[in-house]
This record gives structure tokens, C-alpha cells and sequence, in this order.
């Protein structure tokens, strides 16, 4: 994948929000590692129909022929078809976003799913929200969680560079404490890019107004 297809995952994540469900106050659901499918429906997905999306996707990967990977949760999911089109149709990419996963979800997946008939030459990542958010975890078992999923990653597609990107921000308050902890989570992952197969983003700190786009240089110029 060029450079600039790399650029348009990342612009995309700037337009994107962070969806974050409550648990219960002090309520905590061991999430991180235990590879397991979706155990807990929601009103707004049942088991069933994770279980039908979770067919699709095995049946997608049966195919092959995928050169670009996007691995996730529902920000993954979500990508309008035009845009999608738009943006990634030339690099034969395939969505594997499931919405409400969390990195059990994930790592469940990879082993489950026919993910092993594929050999894409860029995975995109974006994973971690509903651990906070649905479980309730910590930013270390989280840390956790992303770590293994990487590792999967690079167990399952050796060749493939891995565009890892960070935990999107949550509450509009920087010093609230849920945003704290995705910024702690997310100094964390950074340290998993190793220059070679994995790539760490953070474009949380970005904003699409022209204002923080002058103030961070780093930012997108644009935004979708």
C-alpha cells in the first residue's frame, strides 16, 4: 500500500468518534486476552447477529485475495461504502470490523475465522475502546490485549507491515479521567512500533478545525 493510502487510513480516524459504552460503576469484565466470541448481547447487537457477521467475515477471508486488511471494532465497521470505495478500492481491501468487539473478540477471530487463508501486505488496526468502555478494564490489561492481538498479527502474517493505531480519545474534557486513560493506554502501544513490521499513529491529538490543524503540523490538512 503507498504511502498515501497509509495517509487516508489516518484521515479517517481524525473524522472519526470513539463510541464508549458504560458499565456499571466498578464493574470489571475480564476482556484482554480471554479469546473468546461475543458472550454478551447488547441492544443494540444480539449474539446471534454477531455470530452472522462473524460468518461473513470467515466467508470473506475464505476468498482471499486481500491485500489490505482493516481489523477492528465498529469505527472500523462503520466506513461509509462510497467512501470506502472511494479511498481503498484500488488496494483490494477488506473490512473486518466487527462492532462492539473488544480484543478477546479480535484474537478469537484471528484464530477462528479463516483469517489464516490470508496474506495481506498491510493490516490496519484500531482496537481497545469497548475494552475500557464495555469492560471496564485498565489501560494495562488493555496494553495487554493490544499486545497479543499484535503478536497474533505477526504470528499469522509475517510479511505484512501492521499500521497500529492508537486508542481514539474520549470526553471532550482532556483532564477527564477516562480521557486519561486512553492517552496513558496509548504512550503504552506506542512503544509496539518497531520501525520495520509495525507502525504506530496517534491522531487523537488532532482536530479537523483549521485552528488545530496550524497548531500541529502533524495533523491531517484535511479531513473527510
Amino acid at each position: 500500500m503507498r504511502k498515501n493510502g497509509w495517509a487516508l487510513a489516518a484521515l479517517a480516524l481524525c473524522a472519526a468518534g470513539a463510541a464508549w459504552a458504560d458499565t456499571a460503576p466498578g464493574q470489571v469484565r475480564q476482556c484482554a486476552n480471554v479469546v473468546e466470541p461475543r458472550s454478551v448481547a447488547y441492544p443494540w447487537m444480539s449474539i446471534e447477529r454477531w455470530h452472522q457477521l462473524n460468518r461473513d467475515k470467515t466467508a470473506l477471508a475464505a476468498k482471499g485475495n486481500v491485500d489490505v486488511l482493516f481489523l477492528g471494532d465498529s469505527i472500523t465497521e462503520g466506513w461509509p461504502k462510497a467512501e470506502w470505495d472511494s479511498h481503498f478500492g484500488q488496494y483490494r481491501a477488506a473490512n473486518f470490523g466487527i462492532g462492539g468487539d473488544h480484543t478477546g473478540n479480535v484474537l478469537w477471530r484471528l484464530q477462528n475465522g479463516s483469517m489464516d487463508k490470508l496474506r495481506p501486505k498491510v493490516v490496519v488496526l484500531l482496537i481497545g475502546t469497548n475494552n475500557f468502555g464495555l469492560c471496564g478494564e485498565a489501560p494495562g490489561q488493555v496494553f495487554q490485549g493490544i499486545s497479543s492481538v499484535v503478536a497474533s498479527l505477526r504470528q499469522l502474517y509475517p510479511d505484512a507491515k501492521i499500521l497500529l493505531n492508537a486508542v481514539l480519545p474520549v470526553e471532550p474534557k482532556p483532564d477527564h479521567p477516562r480521557r486519561l486513560n486512553v492517552a496513558r493506554l496509548n504512550r503504552d502501544v506506542a512503544r509496539l512500533d518497531d520501525g520495520k513490521h509495525v507502525f504506530f499513529r496517534d491522531y487523537g491529538p488532532c482536530s479537523c478545525s483549521r485552528t488545530a490543524r496550524s497548531r500541529r503540523p502533524s495533523c491531517p490538512t484535511t479531513c473527510i
